[in-house]
C-alpha cells in the first residue's frame, strides 16, 4: 500500500477518534454534574438534556471530517484514488489539527455546560440563558469543521 493513502486513512480514523474522545469527556462532566443535581430536583430533567448533550456535536464534526476524506479518497467505491506523499502528508495533518480543534472545544464545551446547569439548578427559568454559555465554545467547533472542509477541498488528488 502507498504511503500517500496509508498517512490519509490515519488521519481519518485520528480526526473520528480523537473528535469522539473530546465528545465523549465534555458529555461526561456535564453529564456528572446534571445526574448530580437531578438527585435532589429529577424535575429539572428536561432542562438539563440540552447542556449535556452539546458538548457531543464535535464528535459528529469529526466524523464528518473522517467521512470526507474517505469520500475524497474513493474509498467507499470500487476505484480508489490514491494519494501521493505530499497529498496524504497534507490530509493527514489537516485532521490532525481538526481533531485537535475539535477534541479541546468539547472538553471545554463540557465544562462550560457544568457551569451552566448549576446555573440552571439554582435557578431553572435562566436555562435559556444557561444554553448560550456552551454555544459561544460551540462557534469554534463549528469553525474547526469548517476550516477542515475547506483545507480538504484544496488537495487535488
Amino acid at each position: 500500500m502507498d504511503l500517500g493513502l496509508i498517512l490519509a486513512v490515519l488521519g481519518a480514523v485520528i480526526v473520528m477518534v480523537i473528535s469522539g474522545v473530546g465528545s465523549a469527556v465534555g458529555v461526561a462532566l456535564a453529564g456528572q454534574a446534571a445526574a448530580g443535581v437531578m438527585s435532589e430536583d429529577p424535575e429539572k430533567f428536561g432542562r438539563m438534556i440540552p447542556l449535556v448533550g452539546i458538548a457531543g456535536t464535535q464528535g459528529f464534526y469529526g466524523f464528518l471530517i473522517g467521512f470526507l476524506v474517505l469520500n475524497k479518497l474513493s474509498l467507499l467505491t470500487a476505484q480508489i484514488l490514491v494519494p501521493n506523499l505530499s497529498q496524504g502528508i497534507q490530509i493527514f495533518c489537516i485532521c490532525v489539527v481538526v481533531s485537535l480543534v475539535e477534541c479541546i472545544s468539547a472538553v471545554w464545551q463540557g465544562k462550560v455546560a457544568v457551569s451552566s446547569i448549576y446555573i440552571v439548578a439554582k435557578k431553572p427559568e435562566q436555562a435559556g440563558k444557561a444554553l448560550v454559555l456552551p454555544i459561544f465554545v460551540e462557534i469554534y467547533a463549528i469553525l474547526g469543521l469548517a476550516a477542515g472542509f475547506l483545507l480538504l477541498t484544496g488537495v487535488k488528488l
